[in-house]
C-alpha cells in the first residue's frame, strides 16, 4: 500500500470514528474492514445496524455520504456481510 493510500485510509477511519457515536446511540456500530485499490471502502455494520431493515439507507445516505463529503476521492462505501 502506498503512503498516499495509507494516509487516505487513516482519514477514512477518522471519519468513521466521528460517525460512530450516532450509530452507537441507536445500538449499532461500524467497523472498517479495508479500502480497495479503486478507493472503495468496505465496512461491517455491527449491532442493531447489522440486521436493521434500514441498514442500506444508513450505509449510503449516512456513512457513505459523510465519508465522501470529507473525502471526495472515495468512490463508494460498501457493507461486507459474512
Amino acid at each position: 500500500m502506498t503512503t498516499a493510500n495509507q494516509e487516505l485510509e487513516t482519514k477514512v477511519k477518522n471519519v468513521l470514528d466521528q460517525i460512530r457515536p450516532y450509530l452507537q446511540a441507536d445500538g449499532g456500530d461500524v467497523e472498517f474492514i479495508e479500502m480497495t485499490d479503486d478507493k472503495v471502502v468496505n465496512v461491517r455494520l455491527l449491532g442493531m445496524c447489522g440486521n436493521c431493515p434500514h441498514s442500506q439507507m444508513t450505509l449510503k445516505s449516512g456513512i457513505e455520504a459523510a465519508v465522501k463529503r470529507v473525502l471526495p476521492e472515495i468512490n463508494a462505501v460498501e457493507s461486507i456481510i459474512e
